[in-house]
């Protein structure tokens, strides 16, 4: 890909990423173009529909969360870098409409195009959960699909009454406590 077109899929990309994070799927993607400073033709030329650059954001979202996961399995505190990722993944998540709707399985199925990258997040927490459970950090019986489900729930449980949201530091801070190795009765 020449540099030019390359610099034009990337200001695509950022542009439909802060698109969906604000307003969903429902954003015209003339208007993606627009904020992109490109013209649609350009838009579609990278990403023939919607959905294709749907997943492009998603799949770009999740990568970003791997990396993020594989730098905190490298911390000298695995309880502590376990803890920090799970608020990590919600801040980052919740206020993403487009992420949460992959992670939840709402909106367009995009389940098929990330898959890979989605189960390379899920083992990249999975490792992080089985390091903090061998410091002592956390539960010994919860598993790696539990904390997805559980993540799931509590990224759903933030965007459910968008009048009235629950607090995601206090989401955070009960997830966070249920997990905690003290927690076990």
């Amino acid at each position: 890909m020449r540099a030019d077109a390359r610099r034009n899929r990337d200001l695509v990309l950022r542009a439909a990423q802060d698109a969906f994070a604000e307003e969903g799927l429902a954003v015209p993607l003339d208007r993606i173009a627009r904020r992109a400073g490109v013209g649609p033709g350009t838009l579609y030329r990278h990403f023939p529909t919607k959905e294709a650059l749907f997943e492009a954001v998603v799949h770009e979202r999740l990568r970003q969360l791997v990396g993020h996961a594989r730098e905190s399995a490298a911390a000298a505190d695995p309880g502590a870098a376990f803890f920090d990722f799970v608020a990590h993944l919600v801040r980052e998540a919740a206020p993403k409409q487009d992420l949460v709707d992959a992670l939840g399985g709402a909106g367009v199925d995009v389940r098929t195009a990330v898959s890979a990258t989605a189960a390379e997040l899920r083992d990249e927490v999975g490792r992080l959960l089985a390091a903090a459970q061998r410091s002592g950090a956390v539960r010994p019986d919860l598993t790696a699909d539990d904390l997805m489900t559980l993540l799931a729930g509590v990224l759903h449980a933030l965007r459910a009454h968008p009048a009235a949201p629950m607090d995601e530091r206090l989401a955070v801070s009960v997830l966070c406590d249920g997990l905690a190795a003290r927690a076990v009765r």
